[in-house]
């Protein structure tokens, strides 16, 4: 292990993350990890890392790292305008920082939240299997919660974060522009209709399904908060129960909330199901004031597209 990016400005919120904390929500544990896991995958996939790999999550930007020693990174997700010593680079593809060379990143001009990997990943511990910074538990980031120094904590200035040695990659990778996506289109959003779907009334339906939603200024990774078509369910409150990434539950008020991997563990308001997870990562994109619109999907057609990416980036 040795020193990889020294943190000069960490930014509005840069956070420490793997593919996530899996079998602890009986315990009232979030499971964390990336919002987008699309853009997460393929930072790691240009570098060769496996898809566990340790990372940095950048949220709206304004981030700087400094390289102690050179390095292959790659930076995916939303566009940052990311500059080496003042110099513009690309976005979905491979860079090199060599020793002293400072990485800038900009406010999103383009998405949310951006990824930044290096080869090799994070040398960092993890807690109850995991890496993956969740604030809200006091788990995972540079500090793993089990010594003195407490874990969940975003990334601060004068931190450093440790890589595993590498080797440089002796050519730049860069995603297919195919797989490239638009964080400014309104893409419309898979909803897989849940077993309290029928609690909400035809007209109900009809509201969500035809109406136009605005991301709240209030969202965070615990959940994302609509504006728009009030949807209010025949069953107002349900006994509490399970809460699956990706659920959309209605509160009495009719605002819809999309529950994303910070969430609470257990819950009470009815769903109207799930979205399915190559939406979520195109909602994780989603600024506060943009718009979003749902559709009813299959589960087998979700299904369909999520095992395909599992099998692409052999995601565990």
């Amino acid at each position: 292990m040795v020193a990889g990016l020294t943190v000069l400005d960490p930014g509005v919120l840069s956070l420490v993350q793997d593919t996530g904390r899996y079998g602890v929500g009986q315990l009232g544990l979030s499971q964390g990890g990336p919002v987008d896991c699309h853009a997460f995958a393929w930072a790691n996939y240009l570098l060769d890392n496996p898809a566990n790999t340790p990372l940095v999550e950048i949220t709206m930007g304004q981030a700087r790292f400094r390289a102690d020693h050179a390095i292959s990174i790659a930076i995916t997700g939303a566009d940052m305008q990311p500059c080496i010593n003042g110099q513009r680079v690309g976005m979905w593809q491979t860079l090199t920082l060599n020793t002293g060379d400072e990485l800038r990143l900009r406010y999103a001009r383009c998405g949310l939240r951006a990824y930044l990997a290096v080869r090799g990943g994070l040398a960092v511990d993890g807690a109850f299997g995991s890496a993956a910074t969740v604030m809200r538990n006091q788990l995972g980031g540079l500090h793993s919660g089990l010594g003195e120094q407490s874990g969940g904590m975003a990334l601060a200035k004068g931190e450093v974060l440790p890589c595993r040695p590498h080797a440089l990659l002796p050519r730049v990778r860069g995603v297919p522009t195919r797989f490239i996506p638009d964080y400014n289109a309104l893409t419309p959003l898979a909803l897989v209709p849940g077993y309290q779907f029928d609690s909400f009334s035809s007209e109900a339906l009809t509201a969500f399904f035809e109406g136009e939603y605005t991301v709240d200024q209030h969202s965070d990774r615990m959940g994302v908060r609509l504006n728009g078509p009030s949807v209010v369910s025949k069953q107002p409150g349900i006994v509490s129960e399970g809460i699956a990434l990706g659920a959309v539950q209605v509160p009495p008020d009719g605002q819809p909330i999309v529950l994303l991997n910070d969430r609470q563990t257990l819950g009470g308001y009815p769903k109207l199901g799930c979205l399915a997870r190559v939406s979520l990562s195109m909602l994780a994109q989603t600024p506060p004031g943009q718009a979003v619109r749902f559709y009813p999907a299959r589960l087998a057609d979700a299904s369909a597209q999520w095992q395909e990416f599992v099998q692409f980036f052999d995601w565990m």
